[in-house]
């Protein structure tokens, strides 16, 4: 990791090892087994909108920033089985899970960020987001699901360890807005599963730049 975590953050990244591994049972009662835990390609339900995105911000490398099984070099990846390296038309396309100990972190055009926020333990948010967002050039994207998950932790608590509102998620996001004013954000929160709604991209620099006080 390129920070500290917490102790119980260390030891949520060994449950989801163990889960990677091992499998998992969900809170339907159906076993998930483990060449199909976190192996849901994300982004693809959105990669209209993203590919969008990426036209308007020349985004040519990016970083998958806890990307659980996703492979950007696969086929299959739109429907005329393009990869999605392909389908985005990107030059480089990096990951990070350490889950399954893929650690590819470096500066890119763009970092993306699906479902992943939530699983993290609240005390390493904070060093989770910068961490994120030290790496992107130009744009974050972020996904959070704002609802419980069907997966379960070995434990035996719900996976989505920090379960908020999106207001509360957009705040979060916000001081980093300003931290990093020039990267461009596209926040995207669900109150269940693919009820997602998206806040309007924007940057900090442009609230410091504007004349008004209101922010949005």
């Amino acid at each position: 990791m390129g920070f500290k975590l917490s102790n119980k953050g260390e030891q949520l990244i060994e449950m989801y090892k163990a889960m990677v591994n091992d499998g998992y049972t969900q809170a339907d009662g159906i076993t998930k087994k483990p060449e199909d835990v976190f192996s849901d390609f994300e982004s693809r339900f959105y990669r209209t909108s993203i590919k969008e995105q990426f036209i308007k911000y020349n985004i040519k490398t990016i970083l998958d920033y806890g990307c659980g099984g996703s492979d950007w070099t696969s086929k299959n990846f739109s429907i005329n089985g393009e990869s999605a390296q392909e389908f985005y038309n990107l030059e480089q396309c990096y990951r990070f899970e350490p889950a399954r100990g893929l650690d590819e972190r470096g500066q890119v055009d763009c970092v993306m960020n699906f479902d992943v926020l939530e699983h993290v333990y609240i005390a390493d948010l904070e060093a989770t987001l910068n961490d994120i967002f030290s790496y992107a050039k130009k744009l974050v994207i972020l996904n959070i699901a704002c609802y419980p998950a069907v997966a379960k932790l070995p434990n035996g608590e719900n996976a989505h360890i920090t379960n908020r509102h999106p207001y509360w998620w957009k705040a979060q996001v916000d001081n980093f807005a300003l931290k990093y004013p020039n990267v461009y954000i596209q926040l995207l929160t669900s109150l269940g599963y693919r009820e997602t709604d998206a806040f309007p991209v924007y940057r900090g620099k442009d609230w410091v730049d504007s004349e008004k006080f209101v922010t949005l």
